[in-house]
């Protein structure tokens, strides 16, 4: 067995334990309405938006919309569809997903990506009352789509990756200001 091999079947053995050992009928009601606010990024749009429309928190909303646009770009267009890795439900028989099987590739997770490029922004340029539980809430993101069964803890990883890196560099872009040239 390779380690890609080696890796595949321990993200599919920690499935099964989420499966087996945390899902509960009080807790699956609330983790399809957490990953709802992943579903096609909305929620994390529109809290982009609502930071550009403010003036103090303007070019935090400009980093948090560039960081969503590098991990739509990396994410969605490039990765799901080069590599083309199927679902979880799809390769592992006795894994049952919780919510409406969705129909693009598991690889990385978009829920996961567009939570953390907004929700790591918003930790390295706004107050901490409000960057924490941003985080908290990007991870609950990504933990529900575990939970639900619908990608590997790897998708998830790199989702949180990618939302790394494009936050970085959209908060690092926002931040660094062109030297004002004089005419002379």
């Amino acid at each position: 067995m390779n380690i890609l091999q080696s890796i595949q079947q321990l993200d599919g053995e920690i499935l099964l334990r989420i499966q087996r050992y945390l899902r509960m009928d009080m807790l699956t009601p609330f983790m399809k309405s957490v990953t709802f606010l992943g579903n096609g990024g909305w929620f994390w749009i529109l809290c982009a938006v609502v930071l550009l429309a403010v003036p103090k928190t303007r070019k935090t909303g400009y980093a948090a919309a560039l960081s969503l646009i590098f991990g739509a770009i990396v994410t969605n267009l490039l990765l799901k569809n080069i590599v083309a890795r199927p679902r979880p439900f799809a390769e592992i028989e006795a894994l049952i997903p919780m919510i409406t099987k969705p129909k693009d590739f598991s690889f990385p997770s978009g829920h996961t990506t567009a939570s953390f490029a907004v929700a790591l922004v918003m930790l390295r340029m706004l107050p901490k009352k409000f960057g924490i539980p941003a985080v908290v809430l990007a991870a609950l993101v990504a933990f529900s789509r575990l939970y639900l069964g619908v990608h590997y803890p790897t998708d998830i990883l790199t989702g949180f990756v990618i939302a790394l890196v494009g936050s970085t560099l959209s908060v690092w872009i926002v931040r660094t200001k062109p030297e004002d040239k004089q005419v002379h």
